[in-house]
């Protein structure tokens, strides 16, 4: 594939803010560094990162949009595709009423937490708040938070190991969590002004082979407004399906690395594992919609 280096971009990233590795100046230094044009922070369930990207970003020539990505439940009609990931664009970071959901979200998260090491401790495996803390350092504390204590103190190899031996769903040390509507996601973000987008549809799970074609139709109605069909996990193949699908139900196309730093080593930002490829227009087409 020809393309230009200078016109890539990345529109999906995690910094420490949420569960990835770099502040929100590393990120913007690290892509003016990679030559990425423009960039979004995506933190999961906050947009502490984001805001803390737009004030530093003015001493950077690198162009930046706002975002977020929503945790939510699927549709009641579709009910084994299991968490969806709502990306938001553009949004409002003042909005009071994203504000406060998000808020509760992780709250949620931050309960969930004490009964997962609970789990472990059961197990005979004990980690303490104060051990996480010293990986995560300010940010919110998650699943591969735990991860990292269980590799560091050899309790698993890696952080698929941490996932499918204990954190994994069905596993041992799993415990549901908190997740609001997916069309009170999509809502929200736009009532802040925002662009909500489908993240990485290649992971959704369905029973039905039309299934993915049946969810966007269904999260379209709720006011969906873009997929994002480039993604280092997803194929070939899927680009092509994802961009039909697209294309035929009239949304925008999105793409990004879903960067976590050294959290998810083998992903480096504005190149996935090497093989993708977001471009600038798309950038320019949200921008355009906002």
């Amino acid at each position: 594939m020809d393309y230009d280096e200078t016109q890539r971009i990345d529109l999906h990233i995690h910094s420490t803010a949420s569960d990835g590795t770099l502040t929100p100046h590393e990120i913007l230094l690290l892509a003016e560094q990679l030559g990425i044009r423009a960039i979004s922070i995506t933190d999961h369930d906050t947009i502490e990162g984001t805001e803390q990207a737009v004030l530093y970003k003015k001493t950077l020539p690198i162009e930046f949009i706002t975002g977020v990505e929503i945790s939510s439940n699927p549709p009641f009609s579709l009910p084994s595709t299991g968490s969806l990931h709502i990306l938001g664009y553009g949004i409002q970071t003042s909005h009071l009423e994203l504000k406060a959901a998000l808020s509760r979200l992780r709250t949620a998260r931050k309960n969930r937490n004490p009964e997962i090491l609970k789990r472990l401790a059961d197990m005979g495996i004990r980690i303490t708040p104060e051990e996480i803390r010293k990986t995560v350092g300010p940010g919110q504390i998650g699943r591969p938070h735990i991860a990292q204590v269980l590799i560091a103190k050899g309790v698993v190899q890696n952080m698929d190991d941490a996932f499918e031996t204990y954190l994994g769903k069905n596993r041992p040390a799993y415990v549901e969590k908190y997740r609001i509507e997916c069309e009170h996601a999509i809502q929200l973000i736009r009532s802040a002004g925002g662009i909500p987008v489908l993240a990485h549809p290649g992971i959704i799970k369905t029973a039905d082979p039309d299934g993915l074609s049946i969810l966007v139709s269904t999260l379209k109605e709720m006011g969906l407004m873009g997929i994002e069909v480039y993604y280092p996990g997803h194929s070939k193949a899927q680009i092509d399906q994802y961009l039909q699908l697209a294309k035929g139900k009239n949304l925008l196309v999105t793409g990004g690395t879903d960067f976590h730093g050294r959290m998810h080593p083998k992903i480096q930002m504005g190149s996935g594992r090497g093989d993708t490829f977001v471009p600038y227009s798309l950038y320019e087409k949200l921008i355009e919609m906002i």
